[in-house]
């Protein structure tokens, strides 16, 4: 039995006398503050000095409920626990535990400057969609192979390819996690994707257009639409990446000198590059010009819903189309990616070298030839794509036997 009362408590609580403390035995002490506060607090010695813990307020915590508290504690100090301490600490790491929300954005203000724009924002709306519904309100230390399995087998469900770069950006943030004290380890590092999804499928060969298919392209292009027809066209006369046609603006397009200027960011080499234009595409591309009725976009959005971010067309635009046609265009399946095979088969054919070939697609040549040749071929690049063009005006022209 303790030495305090219900009745005592009450009495203290009404007079509204300030108490620095009112033992009640066993380290269990009852304080009151000047301005009414009524606290218990078990106070104890821990290696000689003297410590104090709060447990909570008066009547918040009846009488009973404080000595059950107080007894427990008194277990806790006498099998060698600072209790104080311990408490300190516990409320010092849950106000450090991070949600992988806030660490996801912490990762993104701290890579700003070191990824592309363009990457930057897939991240983000890899992050929006797919990752941080499931996994961002979870404190980031509890972030455990299970719900990476989970996040990923979900998504995969959609997407394989998609599945991979969830994979590839929650695997980075939760490793930056790890290098900025956020979690004691990264799970992804225990896991390989092709655990979870299986071997990759092969990549679909690229696809070469015959003469006639690319006829076929011509004649039912109004089937594709007129926008879709004209990307298309651009797209196979100047060997570009349909992502790059997407992004581009027309201040980036300079018709007085057929040239159309690639910033780094709209580069898959991050390096600008300029492309030369031949008569044919400049054409093309004042027809797309009209089209876009004034937007800084070569390509814009067709429709801005409510609600919609969207500033340029959607990158699965041409694809469908495509699709939706294919009975019209000689049955084969292909892409818009197979426009640059394709270009880059009848460059050859057409007697360009192997080295303005490649300068034409911008890949890195790699090796002692991307050390030493900063040649861009400007001059062989224009005409063979002029060439190119013209070729293309005259396939428009004939019909399919």
């Amino acid at each position: 039995m303790g030495n305090l009362t219900d009745v005592q408590l009450q009495a203290w609580v009404r007079s509204g006398l300030p108490l620095s403390g009112k033992s009640d035995g066993g380290g269990l002490t009852f304080t009151l503050t000047s301005k009414g506060t009524a606290s218990w607090v078990f106070r104890y010695r821990f290696h000689g000095k003297g410590r104090e813990y709060t447990i909570g307020g008066y009547p918040d915590i009846s009488l009973a409920s404080a000595r059950k508290i107080a007894t427990k504690l008194r277990a806790e100090v006498d099998a060698g626990t600072d209790v104080a301490a311990e408490k300190q600490n516990t409320a010092l790491r849950s106000r450090q535990t991070q949600s992988f929300k806030q660490l996801s954005d912490a990762y993104l203000h701290f890579a700003v400057h070191d990824l592309r724009e363009s990457t930057h924002s897939e991240v983000r709306r890899y992050l929006d969609k797919d990752i941080l519904p499931r996994i961002g309100g979870l404190p980031a230390p509890d972030v455990t192979e299970r719900e990476i399995v989970d996040l990923v087998s979900k998504v995969a469900s959609r997407s394989a390819s998609v599945a991979r770069r969830v994979f590839e950006i929650t695997s980075v943030i939760l490793a930056f996690g790890v290098a900025r004290h956020a979690v004691s380890r990264n799970p992804c590092s225990n896991l390989k994707v092709s655990a979870i999804l299986g071997k990759p499928k092969a990549r679909r060969a690229r696809v070469m257009l015959t003469e006639e298919e690319l006829k076929l392209i011509f004649i039912h292009g109004e089937e594709l639409g007129e926008d879709n027809l004209l990307m298309l066209k651009v797209l196979l006369a100047t060997c570009t990446r349909k992502s790059e046609l997407l992004k581009a603006r027309w201040s980036d397009i300079d018709f007085q000198s057929g040239i159309w200027h690639l910033p780094g960011d709209n580069v898959k080499t991050a390096r600008p590059y300029d492309i030369p234009l031949a008569p044919q595409v400049l054409v093309w591309l004042s027809k797309l010009k009209v089209l876009a009725d004034g937007s800084e976009h070569v390509l814009p959005a067709r429709k801005r819903g409510y609600g919609s971010r969207a500033e340029t067309a959607n990158k699965s635009t041409l694809n469908e189309a495509i699709r939706r046609n294919q009975h019209l265009l000689g049955g084969r399946k292909f892409s818009p990616h197979d426009l640059r095979s394709t270009a880059a088969s009848y460059l050859k054919k057409l007697g360009m070298g192997i080295l303005e070939v490649e300068r034409c697609l911008n890949h890195s040549l790699g090796g002692l030839v991307e050390v030493y040749d900063k040649n861009d071929y400007m001059a062989q690049r224009r005409e063979g794509l002029e060439h190119w063009a013209s070729y293309l005006a005259e396939l428009e022209k004939t019909p399919v036997i």
